[in-house]
């Protein structure tokens, strides 16, 4: 059986910021989109796990930017997961144009029981048939992201919306980036920085909640984070 896909994408305006290049969050949004597909194949998709009383979660992605491509250039997106640990799970992707590199990057999930809400073995969440890679492609560690911001660290707040709702009844994934992005000028955007991006996870939301955004500048990075009204970090960003 098949344990990886590719698929070509057309560059559209959907996908790009205001500099015409596929954005950050449109990036992560193709990476989101093919990995459901792909697990749909492998009989691991929302509907399958599901029924077996699962579901993923997403705890962190990294993404790692050689070159934005611009429309309507058109790439080629690829994804595979990697034979799986204990409770997790990495899926690589990659982003290419020819023989030329463009992005890659990685997501580690878990898998939780609905019932219970605690972490399931990731044992027998595979089919056994399936041959799954064992050596990473992209080896860059996942980072440690401080949740603690100073008030003078405010960027605003952002409440979340209907549009931000997945099927899983809270804000989706993408919606977070798109919201952290959102908070920071066209400005701030252009002098950000954009070779690596990393997405912590930290705690669902819902709709009708209110993140207050932090920004955190440092040497060689920044530290971006929306935190909830109790002070709970909803997603925490390093941008570098």
């Amino acid at each position: 059986m098949e344990a990886s896909e590719a698929y070509a994408l057309t560059i559209t305006p959907s996908l790009c910021d205001f500099d015409g290049k596929l954005s950050i969050p449109g990036c992560f949004s193709v990476f989101q989109d093919i990995a459901a597909d792909h697990a749909e194949r492998l009989g691991v998709g929302a509907d399958a796990m599901f029924n077996r009383g699962l579901f993923w979660l997403t705890v962190k992605t990294k993404i790692h930017f050689l070159r934005r491509p611009a429309m309507p250039e058109t790439v080629t997106v690829s994804t595979r997961p990697l034979a799986p640990e204990k409770v997790r799970s990495i899926r690589e992707y990659r982003l290419t144009a020819g023989d030329e590199l463009l992005a890659e990057g990685k997501t580690e999930w878990t898998v939780i029981e609905t019932a219970s809400g605690k972490i399931h073995p990731m044992a027998d969440v595979f089919d056994p048939a399936l041959e799954l890679g064992r050596e990473a492609g992209y080896t860059a560690p996942f980072c440690r992201i401080d949740p603690r911001f100073a008030p003078e660290e405010r960027l605003g707040t952002y409440t979340v919306c209907s549009v931000d709702i997945d099927f899983g009844g809270h804000m989706n994934n993408v919606a977070y980036v798109r919201a952290v992005y959102g908070l920071l000028s066209t400005e701030a955007r252009r002098t950000a920085p954009q070779n690596e991006v990393e997405i912590a996870f930290r705690s669902p939301c819902y709709e009708g909640e209110t993140l207050t955004g932090f920004c955190r500048k440092l040497a060689d990075a920044w530290e971006l984070g929306l935190i909830k009204a109790d002070g709970t970090p909803a997603v925490l960003v390093r941008m570098a």
